[in-house]
Parts: C-alpha cells; sequence; structure tokens
C-alpha cells in the first residue's frame, strides 16, 4: 500500500486526522523528525481517536534513517509548487507520498531533489494559497487508492 510521509509536521490534529485516513484506507503514516507536538498530545489523541492501533506510524528521525528503512518504490512531494496535477499522474503500489510542514511547505531543496515530474500540486482556485494538510492527504491518497481499485475495501 501507500506510504504517506509528513516532512516535520507541525499541527497535532492535522497528523491525528492522517493516523485515521491511513486507518481506514490501509496506508501507512511516517513523521519525519522533528514534530512540532508530543506524540502523547491530547489533540492528537482526540483527532485520530485511537486508530493508532490500526494503522503502522512510524517516526523517524530525518528523511535519510526513512530512505534507508523503508526504501521506498518511489517518492512523489506534493507542493503547491508542483507543476501536475495529483489526478495526472499513475500511483503505485508502494509509492511514498510526501508533504511538507504546514506553515512552510517542503523546502526547496526537497523538491530539486524529487524533481519536477515527481512534484505534484492538487488544483485550486486561483489567489488560494493551500489546502489543509489532512485534508490534502485525503485527497491524494484517495486519487490513488482509487487507481489500484481500493485494494482491500470491503
Amino acid at each position: 500500500m501507500f506510504k504517506i510521509v509528513l516532512y516535520q509536521p507541525e499541527i497535532a490534529p492535522n497528523t491525528g486526522n492522517i493516523i485515521r485516513l491511513c486507518a481506514n484506507t490501509g496506508a501507512e503514516l511516517h513523521l519525519i523528525e522533528p514534530l512540532g507536538f508530543a506524540m502523547d498530545d491530547k489533540r492528537l489523541r482526540r483527532a485520530g481517536l485511537d486508530y493508532a492501533e490500526y494503522s503502522r506510524v512510524v517516526r523517524h528521525g530525518d528523511w535519510r534513517t526513512f530512505v534507508e528503512s523503508e526504501r521506498p518504490a518511489r517518492v512523489l512531494a506534493l507542493s503547491t509548487k508542483g507543476s501536475r496535477a495529483h489526478s495526472e499522474i499513475e500511483f503505485h503500489d508502494g509509492d511514498a507520498i510526501v508533504f511538507g510542514p504546514e506553515t512552510r511547505g517542503l523546502p526547496a531543496e526537497f523538491l530539486a531533489m524529487a524533481g519536477s515530474e515527481h512534484t505534484l500540486r492538487i488544483p485550486m482556485c486561483a489567489n488560494s494559497r493551500s489546502i489543509n494538510l489532512s485534508n490534502a492527504a485525503a485527497i491524494v491518497i484517495y486519487e490513488a487508492w482509487r487507481q489500484l481499485g481500493y485494494q482491500g475495501a470491503v
């Protein structure tokens, strides 16, 4: 299945919502430190509604540690700076879909490493800044899962 990767997430309720998303879609959640909150944050627990037991949630000290331990098949970055819409790519089982911190997005050097072909965006109306992190993750993971025929769904 897919790996949702949150690069230095800052807001506990967003991560909690994504834990729940992962539990309901079969995706794994990978958190790249530093985190902007403690994992025992009550807002994280409230938003995740204790769904962490139904999903794989892994913390990594940095990006390199994630890559070395998880060996993702392909890395896709989400950014408002992306040139391709998320719906214009063919997703594959094992893809790592990376989202940046809520207040600043993925750093330029990360986007350069991913390359323009693998930097995606979610279409929005003109003059919009961004979509909430947990909403963006839901939009993308459901498109990816749809493309795989909702494997494992009932």
